[in-house]
């Protein structure tokens, strides 16, 4: 197999194994009377502390001392036996701390399967921005296909969801001692403060009003962008409890398969974007997509398995545009108002405030939240007051948006940066 056909393979895996469990572990959790929603939004959380404390951190081992492909290789096999030991576990509270140590593996790898993808090609003379995007695809389709298999196993309301994830993360770090070797750059400089080395300095650049307000936002995004993970598998899969739909309904039977729609929108919505930003500008790009996010929760509120199923497949179709849209202008946006100095510094910032801070009060709040207000007889959710809070939260994060982030388009730039 040639070396774009091996990065696949790499690609595909990686996000197959999160995909088998992330959408699906709400319904495991609910289904299987462990906790409260404030328990399952701190379990979740753990996805975004882990985001905030490792990627810097294994960046500098592979920067400084370790084969990046050795590292990575190594972080799987440890995160998959953690989900192997997932099943023993009957109590929230040992789950949170079984799902931190997993997550604490596995987010790392994310940054560093680009790393290495990146280095590999660019050492046997590839056209990297040409190249990776087809590479990275498949990444979502893994996504898709584990979603498939947890839903078609019969998977996704007991822990076997986390052993096709767990068996499949140690085969995919057995594999990877096989690519080819990624030395340590050694890129940070030995006198390199700590500030440097974690990339912090770049935070400096909350001082500028317009940064500020872009990482804010950036923030309150990432949030949203949580909810429907945490909570769309188990919401179609609680239509069991409604009589006339029942648990052999379509879309309880196989509400996997529908959320992965989701899924599938993004890899279409992702080549539109250089239309989009190259005709409207990277603003308005981030405002469809924040308006987006209204209609993917605001679909989800009126949708149900009968007359409504139509809602509720728009409402994952929109889904595409709302992650893509706002995800990949807004990396473009810090590479075009940034000095390349602190440029890799500032888009780990911009990952940092949406897959970090944005998702950890996402988790918690929207937790307690449930919790308190939409949670009725002790365990049933008000769905539908669920779903237009969020889309509420969504419409007012859009109108902010809409008049206080002031950007120029500038056509040229964008010709560029997406060329």
């Amino acid at each position: 197999m040639n070396l774009k056909g091996r990065l696949t393979v790499l690609s595909f895996l990686q996000f197959f194994v999160w995909g088998a469990w992330l959408i699906t572990i709400a319904t495991y959790f609910f289904s299987n009377n462990m906790g409260t929603g404030a328990q399952f939004g701190a379990i979740f959380s753990t996805l975004a502390i882990s985001s905030l404390i490792m990627p810097a951190l294994t960046g500098i081992i592979a920067d400084k001392w370790m084969n990046a492909e050795r590292l990575y290789g190594l972080l799987h096999i440890l995160y998959g036996a953690v989900l192997l030991y997932v099943p023993q576990v009957k109590d929230a509270g040992t789950l949170y701390y079984v799902i931190l140590v997993a997550m604490l593996f596995y987010m790392p790898t994310i940054s560093l399967s680009n790393s290495i993808s990146y280095t590999l090609l660019k050492q046997n003379n590839y056209d990297v921005v040409k190249v990776f995007p087809p590479i990275r695809v498949w990444g979502t389709i893994g996504f898709i296909v584990a979603m498939w298999m947890t839903n078609l196993t019969g998977s996704k309301a007991n822990a076997n969801q986390f052993i096709i994830g767990g068996v499949a993360a140690i085969l995919l770090g057995i594999y990877s001692f096989t690519l080819p070797k990624c030395p340590p750059q050694r890129s940070i400089a030995k006198d390199a403060s700590i500030i440097e080395q974690l990339g912090l300095n770049a935070f400096r650049l909350f001082a500028k009003y317009k940064m500020a307000l872009f990482f804010i936002f950036s923030m309150f995004l990432g949030a949203a962008l949580q909810l429907t993970n945490m909570y769309g598998d188990t919401f179609l899969d609680d239509f069991r409890k409604v009589p006339e739909y029942g648990p052999e309904s379509f879309v309880v039977k196989y509400s996997t398969i529908i959320m992965s729609i989701s899924q599938i929108s993004e890899t279409v919505f992702i080549l539109t974007i250089p239309f989009f930003l190259k005709k409207f500008g990277i603003k308005k790009v981030m405002l469809f997509s924040m308006i987006a996010w209204v209609l993917r929760f605001g679909l989800f509120a009126y949708g149900n398995p009968a007359d409504g199923l139509w809602m509720i497949i728009l409402s994952c179709i929109v889904y595409g545009m709302a992650f893509d849209f706002f995800n990949i202008s807004g990396s473009l946006f810090v590479e075009t108002t940034t000095d390349s100095s602190i440029r890799s510094s500032a888009q780990g910032l911009f990952m940092m405030m949406t897959n970090g801070v944005g998702a950890f009060l996402g988790s918690k709040i929207s937790g307690y939240v449930i919790d308190k207000y939409f949670t009725v007889n002790g365990a049933d959710k008000d769905w539908q007051n669920i779903w237009l809070a969020f889309a509420a939260y969504a419409l007012v994060v859009a109108v902010l948006f809409a008049v206080l982030f002031k950007h120029k388009h500038n056509p040229d730039v964008i010709e560029k940066v997406t060329h």
